[in-house]
């Protein structure tokens, strides 16, 4: 049988497995690219963190690159108490971990803001970034602005 006989003779199994290969090959790009985008995005932030703490005269600086350690960091930097880190723990309790990760979330708006007051800015910069989604843009600018502004 001729290559062309086999394709011209194709069953809708066939278009059904070239349809699901295809759906496939696009959700693995996807991840991918998402996968990218997100190494990128904490790249970014350590880097700025790091910046940040240095600027501060922040020691140990290089925790900004490792997890949960930042958020530490951030508390040495607003010359806070890191106790509220702890928070994280109960946001998996099933009933009032809801009400745990809203207050963790609380005080990183307020470590932020003491942040940006050691940095010479506003404080209320780091209240814009509880906005849903634009928020979580609105925090990689205000890091960048923290890090590499006046």
């Amino acid at each position: 049988m001729a290559y062309e006989d086999m394709i011209l003779n194709m069953g809708p199994e066939a278009a059904g497995a070239g349809m699901a290969a295809g759906i496939i090959a696009f959700l693995g790009a996807m991840m991918i690219f998402v996968a990218i985008l997100l190494l990128a995005v904490y790249i970014y932030s350590a880097i700025a963190m790091m910046t940040i703490a240095n600027r501060l005269k922040t020691k140990p600086s290089w925790l900004a690159w490792i997890p949960i350690a930042n958020i530490y960091l951030l508390t040495k930097m607003a010359k806070m108490p890191w106790w509220p880190m702890l928070l994280l723990i109960g946001a998996f309790i099933p009933v009032i971990g809801p009400l745990l990760s809203l207050a963790f979330m609380v005080f990183m708006v307020i470590w932020t803001w003491k942040v940006c007051e050691r940095r010479n800015l506003p404080g209320w910069l780091a209240v814009l970034t509880v906005i849903p989604v634009l928020g979580w843009i609105w925090g990689l600018v205000l890091w960048g602005i923290l890090a590499w502004g006046k």
